[in-house]
C-alpha cells in the first residue's frame, strides 16, 4: 500500500530532474543581438543590396561596353555621321548592327526597372530578358551576313549573348540566394532578441524592493 505513493513520488522528482532548467540554457547577450538587429534594419533603410548595387552596375557596364563597341564599329566602316545614317534611318536586318544595340537598351531598361526600382525577388525577369536576347542573336548570326563584315561581325553578337548570360548567372546564384541568406538571418537575430527580453526581463531598480510601511524597522 505504501508503494504507490513512493513511486509517485520518484517518477516526479525524475521528471524534475529530466526537464531542463534555466541554467542550462546558454546565455544570449541581448546588446550583440539588438546591434545586429540594427544593423539589418540599417540595411533595410538603404532601400538595395549592396550584391544588387553590383548587379546593376553590371547591367550598365553590359550598355555601355556594347555601345562603345558599336561606336568603333562606326568608326572603322569609314565615319560616324555616314555609317550612322546607313544602319539606323536605312536599317537593314542582315547588315546593321543597330539592333544589337537596341538589344541592350531593352536589357537594360527591363532589368533595371525589376531589380533597382520594383526590386524584384524572383528570376522571371532575367529569364525574359536573356531568352528574347539568345533567340534574337541567334537567329541574327543564322539569317544575317555579319560574318563578312569582318570582325565585329562576331564580336558584337558574342559578348552580347556571354553578358547576357553572366547577369543572370550574377543574379540566380549570387544576388536572390545572399538577399535570402539575410532576410533568414534577421529573422533568427530578431525571434532570438524576443526569447532574450523573455528569460532576461532587465536588472530591478532599487526602488522596487520595499518594505511595507507596517514592518518592523530593520527587518
Amino acid at each position: 500500500m505504501n508503494r504507490v505513493p513512493g513511486d509517485a513520488e520518484n517518477a516526479h522528482s525524475s521528471s524534475v530532474e529530466s526537464c531542463p532548467s534555466l541554467r542550462d540554457v546558454p546565455s544570449i547577450n541581448p546588446t550583440q543581438l539588438m546591434a545586429r538587429i540594427e544593423s539589418y534594419e540599417g540595411r533595410e533603410k538603404k532601400g538595395i543590396s549592396d550584391v544588387r548595387r553590383t548587379f546593376c552596375l553590371f547591367v550598365t557596364f553590359d550598355l555601355l561596353f556594347i555601345t562603345l563597341l558599336w561606336i568603333i564599329e562606326l568608326n572603322v566602316k569609314g565615319g560616324i555621321e555616314t555609317t550612322l545614317e546607313k544602319e539606323v534611318l536605312h536599317y537593314d536586318y542582315s547588315s546593321s548592327y543597330f539592333d544589337i544595340f537596341l538589344l541592350a537598351v531593352f536589357r537594360f531598361m527591363v532589368l533595371i526597372l525589376a531589380y533597382a526600382l520594383c526590386r524584384l525577388r524572383h528570376w522571371w525577369a532575367i529569364a525574359f530578358t536573356t531568352a528574347v536576347t539568345s533567340a534574337f542573336l541567334l537567329a541574327k548570326v543564322i539569317i544575317s551576313q555579319l560574318f563578312s563584315q569582318g570582325a565585329f561581325g562576331y564580336v558584337l553578337p558574342i559578348i552580347s549573348f556571354i553578358l547576357a548570360w553572366i547577369e543572370t548567372w550574377f543574379l540566380d546564384f549570387k544576388v536572390l540566394p545572399q538577399e535570402a541568406e539575410e532576410e533568414n538571418r534577421f529573422l533568427i537575430a530578431q525571434d532570438a532578441s524576443e526569447r532574450a527580453a523573455l528569460l532576461h526581463p532587465g536588472v530591478l531598480s532599487d526602488g522596487q524592493f520595499y518594505s511595507p510601511p507596517e514592518s518592523v524597522a530593520g527587518s
